[in-house]
């Protein structure tokens, strides 16, 4: 049997990365309807959003990482996550979805191990996305964000048609800034060629090992793994609640993106509810209640309907919503006091429902 391929999808917080990976699984279906692409993801909290999301997009097979970074102290997982997708998908590739503060070679470095001890996998190339709109704040206050643009094979610029033409040659410049001779593309929305993607064949990655990248003392000095702060949220009620959507939009509208990178929920919700392209003013509720995820970022979110059963009506007392919300240093305890103060997260109807926020970072 061939050696599997690996890409390995990088990129900070909100820059478009499982944007692109479902833009590719169209492509994927009409070259050949029959390829089987796999998904190792590695999810801030303690909900797989995107994973759920992938799954529902035609994604072959999806293994979950959550609540803690692939690149430190769950690395050790990666090998067997690998051989399930392996075994039990019969993957044609796999494509490694990192968490917004991975570094990308020390994952490199362990496939490319991988590779040598087994012959089962080889790692194709390594794959940055940064957001053109944000990088040139928060390239500033991320170590990460920087490094992630340095150990890579091909840097997409997303979100650039936000911008003016002079915001991406800023962009470009900071990135020449790191001193590497990198290949980029831009995205269209969101859309990379198929062909850009797969098939990198990757001398930078495949030349990563210990000794090579070991030398990086900026790395080993800093934890990049304290850059962010991360709440979980669950808001429970009766069967059949659903989440008050104007309070929430409130939330979604007025978060600030110097405080808040992430919000991931999935959630239960009326139809009426809009995502940031539509407006904030909702309707009154008119249909059945939906499932939903919910992706934010810098402003922006979307709701995506999903399967009914990915929450649990067994009990009368079940979890309307489940949510992660990733925050920049020093920002939890101020909003873990805003969400359980301000009553943004609340259900519809008389009954507020059992509200609980965790700091889990």
């Amino acid at each position: 049997m061939a050696p599997v391929p690996i890409t390995i999808l990088t990129g900070f917080l909100g820059s478009g990365k499982t944007t692109l990976l479902l833009n590719l699984v169209p492509q994927l279906r009409a070259t050949n309807p029959s390829y089987r692409l796999a998904l190792l993801k590695n999810e801030f909290g303690d909900i797989a959003v995107d994973s759920q999301l992938a799954s529902s997009s035609a994604v072959s097979g999806v293994r979950e990482i959550l609540n803690g970074c692939i690149c430190c102290n769950l690395v050790g997982q990666l090998s067997q996550a690998l051989v399930q997708l392996r075994d039990d998908v019969n993957a044609d590739r796999i494509v490694i979805e990192t968490s917004g503060s991975a570094f990308p070679a020390t994952l490199a470095i362990e496939v490319n191990r991988l590779a040598r001890e087994t012959g089962n996998f080889t790692l194709d190339g390594v794959v940055a996305v940064i957001d053109v709109e944000n990088w040139k704040g928060y390239d500033d206050t991320s170590f990460t964000a920087r490094i992630q643009a340095r150990y890579t094979d091909l840097i997409v610029f997303n979100k650039w048609e936000f911008c003016d033409e002079r915001r991406f040659d800023e962009c470009l410049d900071r990135v020449g800034d790191l001193e590497v001779d990198v290949a980029w593309v831009k995205s269209d929305r969101g859309r990379v060629s198929l062909d850009v993607i797969f098939g990198i064949d990757g001398g930078l990655a495949r030349g990563m090992t210990t000794s090579t990248v070991g030398s990086d003392d900026h790395f080993h000095s800093h934890d990049h793994r304290t850059e962010v702060e991360v709440l979980s949220v669950t808001l429970s009620g009766k069967t059949g609640a659903t989440v008050n959507a104007k309070k929430l939009l409130t939330l979604l509208s007025s978060a600030p993106k110097d405080e808040v990178y992430r919000i991931k929920s999935i959630l239960a919700a009326h139809p009426s509810i809009m995502d940031s392209s539509e407006g904030v003013d909702t309707p009154s509720p008119s249909h059945q209640p939906q499932i939903y995820i919910l992706n934010w970022a810098f402003g922006r979110w979307i709701f995506t309907p999903l399967r009914p059963e990915v929450i649990d009506h067994k009990s009368d007392h079940h979890v309307v919503l489940r949510m992660t919300v990733v925050l920049a240093r020093y920002e939890s305890g101020k909003w873990k006091r805003k969400l359980k103060t301000d009553q943004l997260l609340e259900l519809d109807g008389e009954e507020k429902g059992d509200l609980a926020v965790v700091d889990i970072s």
